[in-house]
């Protein structure tokens, strides 16, 4: 199937998937923000546009999202080896104990209501390929979109849309924002998740990674930060 058109029932799904309202509690994690914002490092609209799209360029949304790419593909092809092959590094790719727990929270709580609400065909037996593997966000939501025919790129386009959404929407509560400033980060990162989006499109699996310590390292001090409203 081609991986750029999408049908009107894909784009549904969609935007089903990743709205906000969909219950996999990503309201609940900065991806290491919070402690951004705590030690001066976020202040301010343009600092937070700065600091979501290094993170969208360098940080997870480029790794999840090459890995996004390959899970859909192998999935797509019912190549189960590649699938297992990609659900074990993305579970295992995670620069910190709360990143990890993020995104394996976030993934379970997407399948869980994927099963229950929109199943296909032969969502349990990719479920089943992932024993003994945490099912990590950017497998899940992959597997669910190939599964449904929903096509790649409109896919991938909206998972990393929906990633760097949610921390323009963390910075705004934290700093605080206004609303205006909320929207006017997230168009101007709007180019920075397309070109992140034909990168992981063209990244090999041999040239997996990411390259955010800062990021990392805001998450491993937020473990220890004395007030959270977030839980990574």
């Amino acid at each position: 199937m081609s991986t750029d058109t999408i049908t009107d029932d894909g784009l549904y799904r969609l935007m089903a998937w990743l709205s906000p309202a969909y219950p996999v509690g990503a309201y609940a994690y900065s991806h290491g923000l919070e402690y951004a914002v705590e030690s001066g490092a976020v202040t301010d609209e343009p600092s937070l546009i700065a600091w979501v799209e290094g993170i969208v360029a360098f940080g997870s949304p480029r790794l999840d999202g090459t890995l996004f790419a390959h899970a859909w593909q192998a999935v797509n092809d019912r190549d189960d080896d590649t699938f297992r092959w990609t659900a074990e590094r993305a579970a295992a790719m995670r620069g910190s104990a709360e990143l990890a727990l993020e995104s394996r929270q976030q993934g379970e709580a997407f399948l869980k209501t994927v099963r229950a609400s929109a199943p296909a065909p032969e969502l349990d037996r990719f479920v089943t390929l992932l024993q003994g593997i945490s099912p990590s966000y950017p497998i899940s939501v992959a597997m669910a979109a190939a599964l449904h025919n929903v096509p790649l790129r409109a896919a991938l386009v909206a998972y990393v849309h929906a990633f760097a959404a949610n921390l323009v929407s963390a910075g705004v509560r934290l700093i605080p924002l206004g609303q205006m400033a909320g929207q006017r980060a997230i168009e101007a990162l709007r180019p920075a998740v397309l070109a992140t989006v034909e990168t992981c499109l063209r990244t090999k699996p041999t040239e997996l990674g990411q390259a955010a310590s800062v990021v990392d390292w805001t998450s491993m001090k937020h473990e220890t930060q004395y007030t959270r409203l977030f839980r990574s």
